[in-house]
């Protein structure tokens, strides 16, 4: 969080010594696509040795045409986004400052809109100072995951302008994004280690969170911490079950995690050399893709998931920017899924500031974003999570579609092209190691609501279908129920 007030106007805190080049620290058919008696093989793109510094080709290159999302009122600086894809819509938090927003001091703006480019509603204020405590003027640099029904968002937090490393990383929570309750009390969850004293005197924040496996996973900076560069630049990792990091806190050094006894235990180990980092999970390449700015626009740096090698070469996001990126990711964190080319192929886009307003401030925040190509995914039973509610071929010239980690057989290929949310031609590996859960015969019976919804009974379970046509395509005997009756009947799951 660069820390700024009116009317003074201060250039990024975090920019103070130069910016940051390094990329990395050391270290339908009848089967799904297939012809009648066609038997396809897995998919043999397995890698013989693990993934390691394997270089991507990227396309598909694309920039919004000008600014997406703004603050209103007297906000003259927009930057620091983070962006979710939740419920069809892309939402985006960012750091801002209107006067209207009391105390006088940076606040968390929000808005949605139907992709990247927009448009976006109107911007509001979501999370300003608490008046008191560790936040009481600063609230700033939001990254958010989504786990259950429960929003959670961590965001950087200070009591005034000069603050003498007093960044400090908050909690605050929601039941819809907007509406925010600060937990642990008010109190911050991560603070300054003070390792070491620098010229640059932020402190802790710019955290950026990923749910992963029952983990939270926070990155942020700290320039008291000993890892970090002359500058203060350096990117830390702690994670808990807990996501309010009160229990269970594990820190990443040399030789991976450790419990530590808090969150502000020395910092042995810098990810990536750099300030106001986002990163996400690719599921299907068991990887992690972290944003930073350097000389060439967006850097994009790869950790597998024990952080013991890069799996590939640093992909660039090109294009002007002035403060870090806000990567567009699912509500856990995770990158989107491709749906032509899930295995092979992740879209990474990412929303930025790109121009400074009249007193250096970062604004304008723009959409970027290319795909990167070569991912060879798909490879684990853990990897072929990505292809939750794709169909593809299976060995018995059916159809098959991975959901929650199982697979569901149809016996035709049409139908499972209703049910799923995209078709495969071939069969990834990975697929192999997973269970068959439930089979659907040609012809089970249908039912149908008055609201039109249509589903199958299998095994006197309803599993519902995406499409009237689904039916028809099984030639399965439609009855219709009253909605109560449809209500009542029992899921069918894996």
């Amino acid at each position: 969080m660069p820390l700024r007030r009116r009317p003074l106007a201060l250039l990024p805190a975090l920019a103070l010594l130069g910016a940051v080049t390094a990329c990395t620290s050391a270290a339908v058919g009848d089967p799904v696509g297939t012809p009648a008696g066609q038997v396809v093989a897995p998919e043999s793109n397995a890698p013989e040795a693990p993934r390691e510094r394997i270089k991507l080709t990227t396309d598909n290159s694309r920039q919004s045409s000008g600014t997406v999302v703004a603050g209103v009122e007297d906000a003259v600086y927009n930057y620091a986004p983070a962006v979710m894809m939740d419920g069809g819509r892309v939402r985006t938090w960012w750091c801002s400052q209107m006067g209207s927003a009391q105390p006088n001091g940076d606040d968390i703006l929000y808005s949605e809109g139907p992709s990247a480019d927009g448009p976006f509603s109107t911007a509001r204020a979501v999370l300003s100072g608490s008046g008191s405590s560790f936040d009481a003027m600063h609230t700033c640099d939001p990254s958010l995951v989504k786990i259950g029904d429960t929003y959670y968002m961590y965001y950087t937090g200070a009591s005034r302008d000069n603050h003498a490393n007093g960044s400090s990383i908050g909690v605050a929570t929601s039941k819809d994004g907007t509406n925010w309750a600060r937990a642990n009390g008010g109190r911050a969850i991560v603070g300054p280690s003070n390792d070491v004293s620098r010229e640059n005197t932020y402190g802790a924040g710019q955290q950026s969170a990923i749910y992963l496996d029952g983990w939270v996973y926070l990155l942020f900076t700290d320039t008291t911490g000993y890892a970090a560069a002359t500058n203060g630049a350096g990117q830390y990792v702690v994670r808990s079950k807990d996501p309010l990091f009160g229990t269970g806190v594990e820190a990443l050094g040399p030789q991976g995690f450790k419990p530590v006894d808090s969150t502000n235990q020395p910092r042995t180990r810098s990810l990536v050399e750099a300030f106001s980092a986002d990163w996400m999970w690719i599921e299907a390449a068991s990887t992690f893709a972290i944003a930073h700015s350097t000389d060439a626009g967006t850097t994009i740096t790869f950790w597998n998931k024990e952080f013991t090698r890069h799996p590939f070469e640093p992909v660039v996001i090109p294009g002007a920017w002035k403060e870090g990126p806000g990567l567009v990711r699912s509500p856990e964190g995770h990158a989107p899924v491709n749906a032509g080319d899930p295995c092979n192929r992740v879209g990474l886009d990412v929303l930025r500031a790109t121009s400074s307003d009249g007193s250096g401030a970062p604004t304008n925040i723009n959409h970027f974003g290319v795909d990167a190509l070569g991912l060879n995914g798909c490879v684990t039973a853990d990897e072929a999570r990505a292809l939750n509610g794709f169909a593809m071929p299976s060995p018995e010239r059916t159809a098959d579609v991975v959901v929650g980690g199982k697979l569901v057989r149809f016996e035709r290929g049409s139908v499972a092209a209703q049910y799923a949310v995209g078709v495969l031609a071939r069969r990834p590996k990975a697929v192999d190691s997973l269970k068959v859960a439930v089979r659907v015969p040609a012809g089970v019976p249908a039912v149908r609501s008055p609201r039109d919804q249509v589903g199958l009974l299998v095994n006197n379970k309803l599993m519902v279908m995406n499409s009237l046509a689904a039916a028809e395509l099984n030639s399965s005997e439609v009855t219709i129920v009253t909605q109560e009756q449809w209500d009542r009947f029992e899921r069918l799951t894996t």
